[in-house]
């Protein structure tokens, strides 16, 4: 194994959480940045928990954050098939394998004599008891029941498992690319299933094998899997592999904001926080993804990348190949990482003011058109250069700027309250027959200023209710400019309009 090979290996049980997006950028980075290959192989073993559309959704986050893989079932390549249950037959052998040479063995036990083991030994005061040296020679498998018997109960197609044969006098020891030296009892650990009774081998038995068999040089992955990383260290020796073992890298978690416990779907409900990267669902069960509440797909790269990773410099606005250029294990950290959304929204404003024209507006036109708006490149342009500084998403343009094109539907009443006095009305009268009569409305600032210094009014007498009057609210880009973008005729009407609504308010 020469060159580098990474792989992204999700599960199709259900959406990819965003911990899921950053592991696969991890490893994409790592393999571009080594000059490697990035494969995506779908663990799909778990057919109970197998859900229809995921490893569709799977191929669409990737294809829209632009870091698709090498290798993948829809790409190809020469280690496939790139599908684990279109790989069921290989995983076969390598299971007779290990019962053969002792490093695995058959287990008969049905549910109940499980269930009735766990409540044997938590009477006698075992904490979470697990299958272990300590019950394996109390149970119906091929290591307590004779050989005959065993046998007799193969040929009578009596359900069983395979399970790991874990030597309970070890220390299973292995070296993190970022937790460096880490070490396991054998003790401790539980005699891990291996082959389902289905005949599907679980996680553990097929990323080894997959992993071997593909030549995959660095395993990163999620901090989660840290535990059962002496399982596969355990099945890489039982299989004569142990040369070919891949480095691990285990990533730390993605915290909660509030940076208390790992962050959760539920989180991304209860906060109205994106957790995922595309929407996921229909109806009342969609969960709202990074892509549809309005990001830019390099923002959230580079946000994810900061989950974990620090460059060592104070950069950072990063392109996917400045990314790659800069990348390294050494420099993932081991603590959790807190999931900062109001620092995803920062990462997506800058990349916001820094993307193209065209494209912008491309966007932001398409944005318009689903309200049924249709306006002039002129006042597409416009609108979103005056925008484009204060937003932080992509639909923040409508939300902050659609009485642009609207009718107000509400006002700031509380602000008016404060502002409308005494002669107001008076002046707010003669203020709009000044701006309908202006044969220029480019200039209405200098008509608006004008206005000012002949009644020595100050701004903030005047311009809190004009943009109050033309906009409904406080808040806002430059006003003359908005007003101008509103055009004349609009801006007469509202003002007016606002005249005898700010009365009635103020009664």
């Amino acid at each position: 194994m020469n060159s580098t090979r990474v792989r992204f290996a999700p599960s199709p049980t259900g959406a990819l959480h965003i911990g899921g997006v950053r592991t696969a950028l991890y490893n994409y980075l790592f393999a571009r940045n080594t000059g490697g290959t990035f494969i995506l192989r779908v663990e799909d073993t778990d057919r109970t928990r197998y859900t229809e559309g995921a490893e569709g959704y799977i191929f669409e986050v990737l294809e829209w954050l632009g870091i698709e893989p090498d290798e993948s079932p829809n790409h190809g390549g020469k280690k496939g098939p790139y599908r684990q249950s279109d790989r069921k037959e290989i995983y076969a052998q390598y299971a007779h394998q290990l019962i053969e040479n002792g490093s695995a063995y058959y287990a008969f036990d049905s549910p109940e004599e499980l269930e009735s083991m766990r409540e044997r030994k938590t009477a006698e005061g075992v904490h979470s008891p697990k299958y272990d040296h300590t019950v394996r020679h109390e149970m119906r498998n091929s290591l307590s029941l004779p050989a005959e018997e065993v046998q007799s109960l193969l040929d009578q197609n009596v359900p069983y498992v395979i399970r790991l044969k874990v030597p309970e006098d070890e220390t299973i020891s292995f070296e993190d690319e970022i937790r460096s030296h880490v070490h396991f009892e054998g003790k401790e650990l539980d005699d891990k299933v291996l082959v389902k009774a289905d005949g599907m081998p679980t996680y553990h038995m097929a990323n080894v094998i997959d992993d071997y068999l593909m030549e995959i040089t660095h395993v990163i992955r999620g901090e989660e899997w840290l535990s059962s990383t002496a399982h596969h260290v355990l099945l890489y020796r039982a299989f004569g592999w142990e040369e070919q073992m891949p480095a691990f890298a285990h990533l730390p978690l993605i915290l909660k904001p509030s940076g208390k416990g790992k962050l959760s779907k539920r989180d991304g409900q209860k906060l109205g926080i994106p957790v995922f990267p595309i929407n996921w669902g229909e109806g009342e069960e969609q969960l709202q993804g990074f892509r549809e509440m309005g990001f830019h797909p390099a923002a959230v790269l580079n946000f994810l990348a900061f989950l974990g990773w620090n460059p060592g410099t104070e950069q950072e606005i990063f392109s996917l190949d400045e990314l790659i250029k800069a990348f390294t294990l050494q420099q993932i950290g081991k603590s959790g990482a807190r999931f900062d959304y109001d620092k995803a929204l920062w990462f997506n404003q800058q990349y916001i003011l820094q993307e193209e024209d065209s494209s912008l507006q491309a966007k932001v036109r398409a944005l318009l058109e689903q309200h049924g708006l249709a306006i002039t490149d002129q006042e597409l342009e416009q609108f979103t250069e005056l925008y484009r500084p204060r937003v932080q998403t992509y639909p923040d343009f409508w939300e902050q700027g659609h009485y642009v094109f609207t009718d107000i539907q509400s006002y700031d009443v509380k602000m008016i309250r404060k502002k409308w006095k005494g002669k107001g009305r008076e002046l707010f009268a003669e203020m709009i027959e000044s701006v309908e009569k202006t044969t220029d409305f480019q200039k209405v600032d200098e008509v608006i200023k004008s206005f000012m210094e002949t009644h020595e009014l100050g701004f903030g007498q005047v311009l809190p209710l004009l943009r109050l009057s033309c906009c409904g609210t406080m808040k806002g880009p430059d006003l003359f400019s908005t007003m101008k973008l509103i055009g004349q005729t609009a801006c007469v009407q509202r003002m007016q309009f606002a005249l005898e609504q700010f009365d009635s308010m103020t009664e």
